[in-house]
């Protein structure tokens, strides 16, 4: 199936602008089902005069009407002359007389929808009949927002310019307050006055000023002042995105919809959301992010320390041959080091492998102190990895430049060693090529017992599940090693 824009185009919603209104409208239109206690599609008009059916929901209010998958569906110009009628006249049409075949039966109204005076598409509004309801005051206040919603989608003003994320907003029974033109509660549903208990408001909502009930509850003075200038703002008819409101013992979330139907009572449409456990475990997480980017941090010092160490060590040795293996394990710590540090600086369990890299290379020395001409240059890109992945592929990589300065030109020949990250989808592939001498007759690889290459492929068959291949490069002198990383084998935190 292809995607929603898609589907749009198809249709005569052709500009990206009136192709977004209406993508608008479909990830917000959950509350327009749940308040009409109906399900609701979406139809566009094709050149050839039919009518395709492009998005559908159905609401949680109520018992569906319509159980089948409608998305795909498409109706002649005869069947859909209801369709026709409300896009020309820009206004909300019934559907003549209900539907009683099948076994659903249903009411079909049909709204316009409109963007910059232009009709881009309908919405079928299909209520279940088989569903009796007693005209509640909930009930009746549901319908009656619905309705002047349904006039603000046939008028162009809902949904919002700007794209709200209507999947952490309240849902219609979290809580909903209805409020008139100057900002008072007219009607506030039963779980909307519990929420409000929790921040410590008692008695009644009816009749009060919602904008300074919601401040005098709030402990933060700035923030209760912004939370009542929202609500003001939403009354006097401006969306605002939704805002946390926390109390002594309870944290609301708010979204507040201006209503604003022609020909009928403007006001505003608050929801209403106790959100005080989903709060309380978005601070725990943050205070575990922060404790785990302090332990990085902490190892990164010790890490160095222990560097520090070896070096000092190393400068005592009069040993060539020790000094040399205590200088490598020097490098070996602070190559590990480095992710440490970029992974306390970071706020995800992943590590930009370039950076690292980017950080590493310059501590080689342009490996002067193995190839005092020898230089690398590194193409393609490594992206991003998981962070016990990365340790040991910036240390395999490392190692294998490594190698390659000490071995390949000998007696300070100039040459050139190059990186080269490739990814398929999100396997990745890294060669390191180099120019010089190449790989002496009868070497294999595998029987090697030199530590660089022995640590290279420990860390790549055994930490990475990965694959190790080396062998000269096709003619030319030089020697090329490849690891093959595939991603179902990366290990994850």
């Amino acid at each position: 199936m292809s995607s929603l824009s898609e589907r749009l185009t198809r249709g005569t919603a052709s500009s990206p602008a009136q192709v977004d209104h209406a993508r608008r409208l479909v990830a917000d239109w959950q509350l327009l089902a749940d308040l009409a206690f109906a399900d609701l599609t979406l139809w566009v008009p094709q050149p050839c005069g039919s009518w395709w059916c492009v998005a559908q929901v159905r609401p949680l209010t109520a018992p569906t009407s319509r159980p089948e998958d409608m998305v795909g569906v498409e109706l002649d110009a005869e069947a859909a002359r209801p369709f026709a009628a409300a896009l020309r006249e820009g206004r909300p049409v019934t559907d003549g007389e209900p539907d009683w075949s099948g076994s659903t039966p249903r009411r079909r109204e049909v709204i316009p929808v409109r963007h910059e005076g232009v009709g881009i598409a309908v919405l079928a509004k299909d209520t279940n009949l088989a569903v009796t309801r007693s005209p509640s005051t909930l009930e009746l206040t549901y319908l009656d927002i619905a309705a002047d919603l349904c006039l603000m989608v046939s008028a162009g003003t809902f949904p919002p310019v700007t794209m709200q994320d209507a999947e952490m907003s309240p849902r219609v029974g979290d809580g909903l307050v209805r409020l008139d033109r100057a900002g008072r509660v007219s009607y506030a549903s039963p779980n909307a006055l519990s929420a409000y208990r929790r921040i410590g408001v008692a008695g009644d909502l009816a009749g009060a000023d919602l904008a300074e009930v919601t401040c005098r509850a709030v402990t933060d003075r700035v923030a209760g002042e912004a939370a009542a200038a929202g609500i003001t703002a939403a009354a006097a008819g401006r969306y605002l995105d939704p805002m946390d409101v926390e109390g002594a013992s309870a944290t609301l979330l708010l979204r507040a919809l201006p209503l604003q139907a022609p020909g009928a009572e403007h006001g505003a449409l608050v929801l209403v959301r106790d959100v005080t456990d989903v709060r309380r475990r978005d601070r725990a997480l943050l205070t575990k992010d922060a404790t785990i980017r302090e332990i990085h941090h902490r190892v990164k010092n010790n890490l160095q320390t222990v560097a520090a160490l070896l070096r000092l060590q190393a400068r005592r040795m009069t040993e060539p041959a020790a000094r040399a293996a205590l200088e490598e394990s020097v490098r070996r710590v602070a190559s590990i080091a480095v992710v440490h540090e970029t992974l306390a600086g970071s706020r995800e369990d992943v590590v930009d492998v370039d950076d690292v890299l980017d950080q590493v290379l310059p501590m080689l020395g342009d490996l002067t102190s193995v190839g005092p001409a020898a230089r690398t240059r590194r193409t393609g890109s490594f992206g991003e990895l998981p962070a016990a992945a990365a340790t040991p592929l910036v240390l395999a990589v490392t190692e294998l430049l490594h190698n390659a300065a000490e071995h390949a030109f000998p007696e300070g020949e100039p040459g050139v060693i190059e990186l080269v990250a490739e990814r398929d989808g999100g396997d990745l592939r890294v060669r390191v090529r180099d120019d010089g001498q190449g790989l002496p007759p009868g070497f294999d690889p595998a029987a090697s017992d030199g530590l660089g290459l022995q640590i290279v492929r420990t860390l790549v068959t055994s930490e990475l599940g990965g694959s190790l291949a080396m062998g000269p490069l096709e003619g030319r002198s030089g020697t090329e090693v490849v690891l093959t990383l595939p991603e179902s084998a990366w290990p994850r935190r």
